[in-house]
């Protein structure tokens, strides 16, 4: 009878153990549990010793009357008095959003996440995943992984079981042959082959197969256990099954940013999680969300229900950038010029203008472009155009000057019917259309064209030989020599001895024949020759929207030149502490210069100018009460030295 009791207790004891992770489920799923993500206890914050001076636990400043404050490290009591201590207990964050502080280009994103023991199990693997929604994307960052003892038991038991199937296929191919069997065959039947068994000599399979009828293949392959293959060539063929079927869940090794074991769920578990990001332009906040699974073996369970969000608003040094417009002096000349060349071929000895030859139909359009352009625009007039037409060096430089001459003449005068055609037409448009009265007398206006020329383009062919790449340096030389004759048909015709004198002639003399166009212009309604303005620095605003965009390394580039309070921001942001310093110093102390000098100083290790500068700001400008807990130089300083008990009231 007392056996039967004890075995019942047994039996009872056995089921309730059983169905302890069952019962622990549907209370889960009751009360729809799940874990935490909160924020991390930052108060204690790691202090870098730069070596400057040793840190001290009190120090006397002065505030902005110039009275003496004693500043010690010190808490609030249960009281709200200040109290000195060099400890600070530990505490879990439940607040929901916390400002962090963008340095570098980079923020780091401090969380726990928190595992009830109700939660825990040891058949059971908790998989956590944290997600970072910033802008307007998500990113899913690595998972923690909470594994019980049994489910990674089991994990090791399904490992060790695949490695044994994995050791019973055969790699070996004579595994399979009754090598007996075929021995028996060989002495009986071939005995010459036989003795091969302890005689190293090697029998080509021809050899084999003219003498015996069969090949060697065919003899292995005859006693060869053609079941014992088959069935070890599925066992190959089926490795992936049976690893999934020994393997529910497999042992993640990569991309994991923790996997511990728990042995007997004791009490929560709290992982301390640091995610660093790259700030982006426009990025003013980042939420973190966490959800996940309860799985045994492969089998989910249940769905950890997604936390709500957990959210950093991200500050950063940009964010105390002046955006005042700065403006430049800008000198207005009333005349004003504007250059180009063409290219345009001409019959040998001719100056008449031929579009079908070369590319003359190609650059007489581009040039019509020009002229219609400025004919156009109503912001300048055109005084007159000079057409300078050169030659080159072939032929007496008197018959060049000539021909040259001749040449501007004629591109002046194709040009200038063109453009009267066009002005005609535009004046004719503009009374039928309606165009106003001001673009009506401009297409009234007369255009002057000049003709003048270049004889020879020696200034041309200099530059041509200096930078090509065929002549050789002694004929370079050599012609740099001649270029030095007064005469220039003497300079032409010891040219032709060079021995590239060819190259030259063909390739480089061809890109002396230019015509330049020479637009001079003024500006219409201006009466003085120049005027002095103010314009927006363009080349200043773009480093100050990089700064604002936290682009620092182009901020840097481009605001250097200026060395003004921004520069010393987009420097203070890239860590370049000593240049910061170098531009604040000599600058007028105002709240944001104070504030700058604030963070300088701190990042230094000199406490106390740090403190003093930041208090002076505060006073100057009391939103600089809460910018100090989001830079974490200043916000250290407000937590050591007790800094809210000395600040100025901001009413």
């Amino acid at each position: 009878m007392e056996g039967r009791r004890l075995f019942a207790w047994a039996c009872l004891a056995l089921l309730l153990s059983g169905c302890g992770p069952q019962v622990k489920l549907d209370r889960i799923r009751r009360q729809f549990l799940g874990a935490q993500v909160v924020l991390a206890d930052d108060r204690e914050l790691p202090e870098i010793d730069l070596g400057q001076e040793p840190r001290r636990d009190t120090m006397v400043v002065e505030d902005p009357d110039g009275r003496e404050v004693l500043i010690m490290r010190a808490v609030k009591d249960e009281n709200g008095e200040m109290v000195a201590t060099d400890v600070l207990k530990p505490a879990r964050v439940t607040a929901r959003f916390r400002n962090v502080a963008e340095r570098g280009g980079r923020v780091d994103l401090n969380f726990q996440i928190v595992v009830p023991e109700s939660m825990q199990d040891r058949k059971w693997q908790l998989r956590f995943y944290p997600d970072l929604f910033v802008l307007e994307d998500s990113l899913r960052l690595d998972p923690v992984l909470i594994t019980g003892a049994d489910y990674r038991k089991a994990q090791l038991k399904g490992y060790e079981q695949y490695r044994r199937f994995l050791d019973s296929i055969v790699a070996d191919s004579t595994y399979f042959v009754d090598r007996y069997q075929l021995e028996m065959f060989l002495r009986r039947n071939l005995p010459e082959i036989y003795r091969y068994k302890t005689d190293s000599t090697t029998v080509a399979d021809e050899e084999f197969l003219s003498h015996y009828g069969v090949s060697e293949k065919q003899a292995v392959r005859h006693y060869t256990n053609g079941l014992v293959v088959r069935r070890n060539r599925r066992k190959v063929e089926r490795k992936e099954e049976m690893f999934r079927k020994y393997v529910k869940a497999p042992i993640v090794t990569e991309g994991l940013r923790l996997d511990t074991v728990i042995t007997s769920p004791n009490g929560d578990i709290l992982y301390d999680y640091v995610q660093s990001i790259q700030v982006q332009p426009r990025l003013r906040r980042a939420d973190i969300r966490l959800s996940g699974d309860i799985y045994e073996e492969d089998r989910a369970l249940y769905r950890v229900p997604r936390t709500d969000p957990l959210t950093f608003y991200i500050s950063s040094i940009s964010g105390l950038s002046d955006d005042a417009i700065r403006y430049k002096t800008q000198v207005i000349e009333r005349r004003v010029q504007a250059h180009t060349a063409c290219y345009i071929d001409f019959d040998l000895g001719q100056a008449d203008i031929r579009e079908e030859l070369g590319n003359n139909r190609e650059e007489i359009a581009r040039i019509e472009g020009n002229l219609r352009g400025l004919a156009d625009n109503r912001e300048f007039g055109i005084d007159s155009i000079i057409v300078t037409a050169s030659c080159s060096p072939e032929g007496t430089y008197e018959s060049n000057r000539k021909l040259s001459f001749r040449r501007s003449e004629s591109v002046s005068l194709f040009f200038d019917r063109f453009l009267r055609h066009y002005r005609d037409s535009v004046r004719r448009t503009g009374f039928h259309i309606g165009l106003d009265e001001t673009y009506r007398e401009k297409a009234a206006e007369e255009i002057r064209f000049l003709s003048r020329n270049n004889p020879e383009n020696w200034t041309m062919l200099d530059a041509l030989i200096q930078s090509d790449g065929i002549i050789s340096g002694k004929d370079r030389e050599e012609y740099m020599r001649l270029a030095a004759l007064p005469d220039p048909d003497d300079r032409e015709h010891r040219l032709q001895a060079l021995p590239s004198y060819r190259h030259i002639r063909e390739d480089l003399y061809p890109r002396l024949r230019t015509v330049r166009f020479d637009f001079h212009l003024h500006r219409k309604g201006l009466q003085k020759d120049t005027i002095h303005t103010t314009v927006v620095d363009s080349v200043y605003m773009q480093g100050l929207q990089a700064l604002r965009d936290r682009e620092y390394e182009r901020a840097v580039t481009l605001l250097r030149p200026y060395k003004d309070y921004n520069t010393a921001v987009a420097y203070c942001a890239l860590d370049y502490n000593a240049s910061a310093l170098d531009i604040l110093e000599p600058l007028e102390r105002s709240d944001k210069v104070l504030y700058l000098l604030a963070i300088l100083y701190s990042r230094r290790g000199d406490d106390r100018s740090a403190v003093e500068n930041y208090l002076k700001a505060c006073r100057l400008n009391p939103a600089f009460v809460h910018r100090g807990n989001l830079d974490p130089e200043i916000s250290s300083l407000i937590r050591r030295y007790g800094l809210d008990a000395t600040r100025p009231d901001p009413q």
